[in-house]
């Protein structure tokens, strides 16, 4: 029998010259519609699939390789003589090697004004029914994916080491091409109804850099980035600095999760996917210096988002301690040359309007996923509740939602001191309310002394109050909602603080 090579491509990229190899092999080449052109453009003998199959295409070329002279050829398994003998009793050829790449599905639904029709157009329906063929006959059939495989094949083919290993390899790219596409179109459909949480869940992920390690060097580690762009880091512009660790994409990512809460000029400094500064301020310099004095100490190795250009005067102050990473929407001429003075620091310019895109929240547990919807609401207006006899002034207000956002973002369970629209003491991630509240106050020092409060869970007693009273604090918001609630008002009405409960939880665990 000849041998023979299908190619059927969308990315045409090295086709040309990889055609002419397969040729000086000995192989037939047959293919269809622009792959088919392109070929001859380039000077080279190829038949068309419908000489192959007799049978013309149809249905506006939604029909082409469908055929069983097509997948009989592919499917053919070559050392069983029933199947050879069946080939041959229906005058059909094998097929030896395959080299499809699918419709641009995704490249069609991320131009802007593309309509749902042309979208359903991209499906490929052809294209993974031969690469599925090929890949179970892996022993039989060469398929090409990739562009970036050619060169190896044709060397590999040459010199006749096209072994077991690397045909498996070939295959195993098959099947991870169509199911990240298959997936990728299970996520358009999935998203034009509306569907949050499906009983089947696909993920498409490419890889986008291996890492040096993971959240420590013994672990392995890559960083993937989602399929369509959803904003966050992904869609980020490194501007300078070595490679972005593991560690450094989680902070950063929960840096730009908690500077999305606000609209005035903010600045968020994360240490250990905690908040260690937040602030907000009159511009870019005020904020940073008032997230800075929240913590001096923590922010030392922290990483560092602002959500305005980062000028000069910023950017000095910002090499006064070292930092990992900063992140802003643009960094000025004279802020960049001063802020690239550092080797190790890494800049990054981000869209911080892309975080505020809503996507489903996805925990890895061993043997599964934990799904759920992102946590995009703060409380409104509506839902305060004013619980004691003094109430909070509406300066006081303004202070008790900036804290309850910062809280927000802060690892359960949580406690964090505010004044004005500066954080200046936040504890986190402990086993009881009572020490989160301790340590908050503790850092916020004399700081606390007519300073608000938030909690991110209700007061299960009434000991975080007197621990708050103690501190000077002058303003507390928690959800509400413990069977003890009346015991924290009482305590609040006792030292004269004023507390509102807003019927919202924000553990981060």
């Amino acid at each position: 029998m000849k041998k023979r090579a299908l190619l059927s491509v969308s990315d045409k990229t090295g086709l040309a010259e990889f055609a002419g190899g397969l040729i000086g092999l000995g192989y037939e080449l047959v293919s269809t519609g622009g792959t088919q052109k392109a070929l001859k453009d380039a000077g080279l003998a190829v038949l068309g699939a419908e000489e192959v199959t007799g049978f013309a295409e149809c249905l506006d070329g939604r029909v082409k390789t469908l055929h069983p002279a097509i997948h009989a050829g592919l499917l053919a398994v070559r050392d069983n003589p029933e199947h050879m003998k069946h080939l041959c009793e229906l005058g059909l050829d094998t097929i030896d090697i395959v080299v499809v790449n699918l419709y641009p599905f995704r490249q069609t639904i991320l131009k802007p004004g593309c309509t749902h029709e042309e979208a359903i157009e991209n499906i490929d329906i052809g294209g993974p029914a031969m690469l599925r063929s090929a890949a179970k006959n892996y022993r039989s059939v060469i398929i090409a994916t990739d562009p970036s495989d050619y060169d190896e094949i044709l060397l590999r083919l040459k010199a006749g080491s096209d072994d077991h290993d690397f045909r498996l390899m070939l295959s195993y790219k098959v099947y991870a091409h169509t199911a990240a596409y298959d997936s990728l179109i299970a996520d358009y459909m999935r998203s034009k109804l509306g569907i949050t949480l499906p009983d089947s869940l696909t993920l498409s992920y490419t890889k986008a850099q291996g890492l040096r390690y993971g959240e420590n060097p013994h672990q392995t580690a890559a960083y993937y980035h989602d399929a369509l762009p959803n904003g966050g880091l992904a869609s980020g512009t490194q501007l300078h600095g070595k490679e972005l660790s593991y560690n450094n994409i989680a902070d950063a990512n929960a840096a730009l999760l908690l500077l999305a809460e606000f609209d005035g000029p903010a600045v968020v400094a994360i240490k250990h996917a905690n908040p260690c500064g937040v602030a907000v301020g009159k511009d870019i310099a005020d904020a940073y210096g008032k997230a800075y004095r929240c913590d001096p100490v923590s922010i030392f190795g922290g990483i560092v988002a602002c959500n305005r250009e980062v000028d000069a005067s910023t950017a000095s102050a910002m090499t006064k301690t070292f930092l990992e990473i900063i992140t802003a929407p643009s960094f000025s001429d004279t802020a960049l040359k001063i802020l690239t003075a550092k080797p190790n620091l890494r800049l990054v310019k981000i869209d911080i309007d892309a975080m505020r895109k809503p996507a489903n929240e996805i925990k890895m547990v061993k043997g599964g996923l934990l799904v759920q919807g992102e946590d995009n609401i703060l409380y409104d207006d509506s839902d305060i509740r004013f619980v004691t006899k003094k109430r909070p002034t509406p300066a006081q207000l303004a202070e008790l939602k900036f804290a309850f956002a910062v809280v927000k973002h802060a690892k359960s369970n949580a406690i964090v001191v505010a004044k004005g629209t500066q954080a200046v003491g936040v504890g986190s991630g402990q086993t009881n309310r009572i020490w989160a509240a301790k340590q908050a106050i503790e850092r916020a020092g004399v700081r606390a002394k007519g300073a608000v409060l938030a909690s991110d869970a209700f007061f299960p007693f009434d000991d975080c109050v007197t621990v708050a009273a103690e501190g000077g604090i002058a303003a507390i918001v928690q959800p509400g909602g413990s069977a003890k609630d009346a015991d924290s008002i009482a305590a609040c009405d006792k030292h004269g603080i004023a507390m509102i409960m807003v019927g919202k939880r924000h553990f981060r665990h």
